[in-house]
């Protein structure tokens, strides 16, 4: 029952709406509603200036039942992302050329009475016309001033406006340049408290009281164009008449809204209270303004609808993109987190030091923090001067916070000129001034870390990038005939002072005419018109823009270059445009990745209705020496804003495509203009078919060879019977992990048809092979202990040896297939995803095996020079220096190549193999040697191999001559009379005591050189009591093999020297470095 009143309670009371500033959560992430009610373009930029971007999906859930109005939503295409373009009209104009008494266009029809009215026109005025005149007045009977417009033009400046109600005149202020183009001006009066405002170009210019209050225009009032009435419907003088053009005129008899001022301005006037629609058939026009002149008018489009989703029907919907409406500002989830911990960043001191000299907050420490107050275009000019300073005198490199505040601010510096930038209020060349000198400096290659962290938040340094272009309509106002084109560069910087290409924007008035017969050609900084450094817009493009009417545009060019773009503008993605497609090419060349290889250079083309999109092409250096034993293909791109709008766009290359290629260079051409920059793709050279046949080939005979030499050493092992020390505890465990890793190997090219098959190979050859490396670890510590510190004691190790051979491989793949089971296993082949991080799992256990084992390789040869070089010394106190080198260098060389293959350093050429085919077949040929070799060294030339052998064969020979010898069979008794021999005591074999017999070689590295006194590779016990007059030899323990290292005396009467060395007698002694504990001879440490 409670759950049901809660319910109906839930129903019945109406959701909270949702508040300013309040955080909800998405489907898709997090979403912040400002509370503001803003045009479509203005949402979307306030959403940008937040790093975030408008709702692109509906609200769902609760949300939805909390709006009450319709809602802006996002693109995710982009189309809208400009502000509205201006559509063309065309329209009937009179012409008013010299000032005469004679050149009037009066309304047939007579006014009713107005207690308010608005009145809107396009005018062309006369910029050589100083004195005031009428654009257009209203008289009434007894009333000839009723209302009138009044204006005059300043020479370079402004035409100043001023509204004249029952003969009481309004203060004249500017209300547009005078610079002889067309603009639209709206006047509004109301009797009530005599209100009046002058808008001009779709801004409010002034506005007051006070001005004819309480009384209205009476009925019966004449309008008249282009003269003041001094009487009602005459009166004319050629002082008060008016210089320029008319059209577009419309009157109403109410005061419009702004809102309805700006569709009146677009050509679509209101039509609720309108008196007068402009159409000159209405008209008495004097002969002297006949015929009109067909003119093209611009105005922007005001029926442009933008998406929105309506929360009463719960249907996605459009609407006028220039009507106000609520909004939300939607971020991804783990963005949102990291611009709420912005404040926490480092960086924050620049922010203080910044708001502590503009003595207000001119850098928020949180993207997310509300912007209090409005920031007009000169405290924006003297903020970016401080901040420049700033940015100029810091030493240490910025922090992220200080990163993201400036780029915020910037966001919020060019959105002033958003639309359409009113040229009488800013300054808009300093302010760009500012703007480019502080993206100059945040573009430093020194902020790249600082770049990488915040790229993801605030979309990559094109974001930057954009912000910079938004200045171009700002520039373009303050163009004239005088001062044609504009360059804007940081301060005190230029291509002769700077060694790096300084980031700049240059805006210019191009006639179309002049450039039609070579085209329009934009060079950098150092750039040449025939060479890299330059776009092009080509004259048959100039041409086209002619035959669609047009005689001048604004032409908009931006550069940037940085070592930044190519740290944070990588595409891993970026689908490959290799030179040659055929399917031979695709299989020797594999796609690495994608890098910005050139500077960014940019096209724009503007005329008074927006942008014009254009064809072009550019040359541009790229770095693909940066690139070295990698095939560099170059590639025409550009940057798309439309595409992940959650990112801040992406490259692209459609429409463009490569014109010319140079060693150091690339000629381009794109069939439309934006933002451009030549992309180096890079490949990895891989071998031909006939070449990876042949390693396949050589590989699989390898890997046999290999695995027969393995599997004999570890059968030899277990049918030898040889004794269960550490050191045959760890072969055995070596031999049989490798041995079967290659099995498995060989037997993988048949499992690729199956694929639960190919998972289960790919798992267990990655097990054994790193249980193999992990043998081979343990090998070097067991080495490490044996000879570097010299422990000889017996200890608990083996189950940490077990545990690192076996448990740590176990769990390596456990948690690989755990954590990445879709992208383990690699197209084509049953092995580890090499494309993917999952390869890591081997390569780095691997790499850190081999790095170990060549340090322990490294210490164990230092032992044993230093070993040699003291037994030299101890033989003969003063050697000859061929004898020294000639010892030296063999005592180093001898246990390298030893102990390479049991360490599995061969492994180390595998590194290398992408660097050249001939590093491919060594790694072939010296893995393929890694089995035999340890055959060879561990158990053919291994003396405790071998001695077991001889037992079983010297066993096997008694066995079958005693056999021979007594056919039948005797009780014990029997033998001790027949055979006294038999009661005597048995005699030891030599070969279990490991006394020296020719048969058998003591060790595989005393074959070099059996009478010289070296350092061997094994450790030795004293065989027992040697003859007087004979050898003392050191004979091998009875688990030594050539993977240890003790030292081998011995003395003899004399040895030999070589060319120039004195033969010397010596002792019979063994040197004081040596010490017989018991059976065992050790290293004596100094």
């Amino acid at each position: 029952m409670a759950s049901w009143c809660y319910c109906l309670v839930y129903l019945l009371v109406p959701a909270p709406p949702v508040g300013p500033g309040e955080v909800v959560e998405t489907a898709d992430g997090v979403c912040k509603f400002p509370g503001q009610h803003l045009t479509w373009w203005q949402a979307q930029e306030a959403c940008e200036q937040r790093f975030g971007h408008l709702a692109l999906a509906p609200p769902a859930g609760a949300l939805a039942l909390r709006l009450s109005n319709p809602i802006w939503v996002g693109q995710k295409e982009g189309s809208l992302r400009r502000a509205p373009k201006r559509r063309a009209l065309t329209s009937a104009a009179l012409v008013f050329g010299e000032r005469t008494a004679d050149r009037v266009a009066r309304l047939r029809s007579p006014l009713p009475a107005l207690g308010a009215l608005t009145a809107c026109a396009h005018v062309q005025w006369d910029a050589a016309s100083p004195d005031p005149a009428a654009l257009f007045s209203l008289a009434a009977p007894a009333l000839p001033n009723a209302l009138q417009l009044r204006a005059f033009a300043e020479p370079g400046g402004a035409v100043h406006a001023a509204l004249v109600v029952r003969g009481h005149h309004g203060p004249f202020l500017a209300a547009f340049r005078a610079d002889g183009r067309w603009h639209h001006v709206c006047a509004t009066w109301e009797q009530r408290g005599g209100r009046w405002t002058l808008f001009a170009d779709g801004r409010r210019r002034a506005g007051a009281r006070g001005l004819g209050a309480g009384h209205p225009v009476p009925a019966g009032g004449i309008l008249v164009l282009g003269q003041d009435q001094d009487s009602l419907g005459g009166g004319f003088s050629a002082r008060d008449a008016f210089s320029g053009n008319l059209t577009d005129f419309h009157l109403w008899a109410r005061a419009l809204s702004p809102a309805e001022l700006r569709r009146a301005r677009a050509c679509a006037p209101p039509a609720v209270g309108l008196l007068f629609r402009w159409d000159l058939r209405a008209l008495d026009v004097t002969p002297s303004l006949l015929p009109p002149l067909r003119v093209r008018l611009l105005c922007p489009v005001p029926s442009e609808e933008c998406p929105t989703w309506n929360p009463g029907s719960r249907t996605e919907g459009s609407s006028l993109c220039l009507q106000p409406r609520p909004f939300f500002c939607c971020y991804r989830t783990e963005t949102y987190q990291r611009l709420q911990a912005a404040p926490s960043w480092p960086g924050q001191d620049v922010i203080s030091r910044v708001n502590a000299l503009a003595n207000t907050t001119v850098l928020l420490p949180g993207p997310l923090s509300e912007v209090h107050g409005h920031l007009s275009p000169a405290e924006a000019c003297s903020f970016l001067g401080i901040l420049e300073r700033v940015l100029a005198k810091e030493a240490a490199p910025l922090g992220p916070a200080a990163l993201l505040a400036i780029i915020h601010f910037l966001k919020r510096v060019t959105a002033l000129g958003a639309g359409e930038p009113d040229p009488l209020t800013g300054p808009w060349e300093q302010l760009s001034q500012g703007v480019v000198s502080v993206a100059s400096l945040v573009l430093e290659e020194q902020l790249a870390g600082t770049w990488l962290s915040v790229n993801e938040v605030v979309g990559g340094p094109m974001a930057l990038v954009a912000s910079v272009q938004r200045l171009a309509p700002m520039l373009s106002t303050v163009l004239t005939s005088e001062r044609p084109g504009l360059r804007i560069q940081r301060h005190g910087a230029g291509p002769a002072t700077q060694p790096r290409l300084i980031p700049g924007l240059e805006v210019r008035s191009l006639h179309l005419e002049e450039a039609s017969r070579e085209g329009c050609v934009f060079m950098m900084p150092r750039g040449h018109p025939e060479g890299p450094g330059h776009i092009r817009i080509p004259a048959g493009e100039v041409k086209q823009l002619l035959r669609k009417g047009l005689s001048g545009v604004t032409v908009i060019h931006s550069w940037f270059s940085s070592s930044i773009f190519q740290h944070t503008l990588g595409e891993p993605g970026l689908e490959p445009q290799a030179p040659d497609s055929s399917e031979e090419a695709s299989k020797t060349q594999r796609f690495l990745s994608t890098r910005v290889g050139s500077a960014i250079i940019s096209s724009e083309v503007w005329d008074e209705t927006g942008e014009v999109s254009t064809a072009v092409t550019f040359h541009l250096k790229h770095q693909a020496q940066a690139f070295p034993l990698r095939l560099v293909q170059p590639v025409c791109a550009f940057w798309n804003f439309s595409i992940s709008p959650d990112t801040g766009g992406s490259w692209a290359t459609a429409g463009c495509s490569v014109a010319a290629l140079y060693e150091a260079s690339t000629a381009c051409f794109c069939n439309h203009s934006t933002n451009f920059a030549v992309l180096l793709q890079v490949y990895d050279v891989q071998r031909s078919a006939e070449e990876e046949s042949l390693l396949r080939t050589l590989s699989f005979v390898g890997c046999g060879v290999s695995f027969c030499a393995l599997a004999t050493t570890f059968l030899l092992f277990l049918a030898a019977g040889v004794s269960k020390s550490e050191r045959a505890t760890v072969h055995k465990n070596l031999t049989f992990s490798l041995a079967s890793a290659e099995g498995f190997l060989m037997a993988s090219e048949w499992a690729k048809a199956n694929k639960v098959a190919c998972v289960a190979v790919t798992a267990v050859m990655h097990l054994l092979f790193l249980v193999a490396f992990s043998w081979m670890l343990v090998e070097g510590l067991l080495l490490w202990s044996k000879v570097v510190v010299v422990s000889m004691r017996p200890g608990p190790r083996m189950a940490l040896y077990y545990t690192t051979g076996w448990g740590v491989p176990a769990a390596i793949v456990a948690v690989t297939l755990v954590l990445s089971p879709h992208d383990y296993v690699a197209a084509g082949h049953c092995w580890l995803n090499v494309h993917a991080d999952i390869i890591w799992a081997f390569v780095g256990p691997v790499l850190f095996v081999l790095t170990a084992n060549t340090c322990i390789l490294v210490r164990v040869v230092m032992v044993t020079v230093a070993s040699a070089r003291r037994r030299a010394r101890m033989l003969s106190p003063r050697p000859c220096l061929q004898e020294q080198v000639r010892i030296q260098t063999w005592a180093m060389v001898k246990p390298v190549l030893v102990l390479l293959p049991v360490l599995g350093l061969t492994w180390l050429v595998g590194v290398l193999v992408h660097l050249s085919p001939a590093w491919a077949y060594a790694a072939v040929g010296l893995n393929s040697f890694q089995g035999p070799y340890i055959f060879l060294v561990y158990a053919a030339y291994n003396g405790e191999v071998r001695s077991a052998l001889q037992r079983m064969t010297e066993k096997k020979a008694t066995e079958a001559f005693t056999v021979a010898s007594h056919p039948r069979s005797l009780g014990p008794w029997e033998v001790a009379q027949d055979s006294p021999a038999a009661l005597a005591p048995a005699r030891r074999h030599l070969a279990l005591r490991g006394t020296h017999s020719p048969r058998i070689p003591t060790t595989f590295s005393s074959i070099a050189e059996p009478e010289r006194p070296a350092v061997e590779l094994t450790a030795f016990k004293v065989s027992g009591e040697a003859p007087v007059g004979t050898r003392a030899v050191a004979a091998p323990l009875r688990s030594s093999d050539s993977a240890f290292v003790s030292a081998e005396w011995v003395a003899r009467d004399e040895v030999r020297g070589s060319e120039g060395c004195q033969p010397r007698s010596l002792t019979r002694q063994p040197p004081p470095f040596l010490k017989a504990s018991g059976h065992q001879v050790f290293f004596e440490r100094n």
